[in-house]
């Protein structure tokens, strides 16, 4: 929506203002963590468990999902014949549509070469 000249304008100079002040930021930011490094940590770990890159790892191999529902690729039907949730149903619709086409040709193929 925003394709005004002066929108542009706009837009191209906030990008030339951040990389101008991004060292800057990040300069801050660093000296932020130097002084204040232990503090910031005693408070995260009153928010969250603090874990160790190796043990955080370990423990998503552990908890992996157990994926019961099968999907034909294709059809994008489950084992119960349901299309995904996300799916709308206009493309329900087309895709059903397209399936039945597909049948009624195998069928009438078959009665034909009968």
């Amino acid at each position: 929506m925003a394709k005004s000249l002066r929108s542009k304008w706009k837009r191209k100079m906030r990008a030339e203002k951040r990389k101008k002040n991004a060292p800057k930021e990040l300069e801050r930011l660093k000296s932020l963590l130097r002084v204040d490094a232990d503090a910031v940590m005693e408070e995260v770990k009153e928010v969250a468990a603090v874990l160790p890159p190796a043990q955080l790892l370990q423990q998503q191999d552990d908890c992996k999902m157990d994926i019961g529902n099968k999907r034909n690729k294709k059809t994008l039907l489950d084992q119960h014949g349901q299309y995904p949730v996300w799916m709308h149903s206009r493309q329900k619709k087309k895709l059903r549509a397209q399936r039945l086409k597909e049948k009624k040709k195998s069928k009438l193929a078959k009665g034909r070469a009968r």
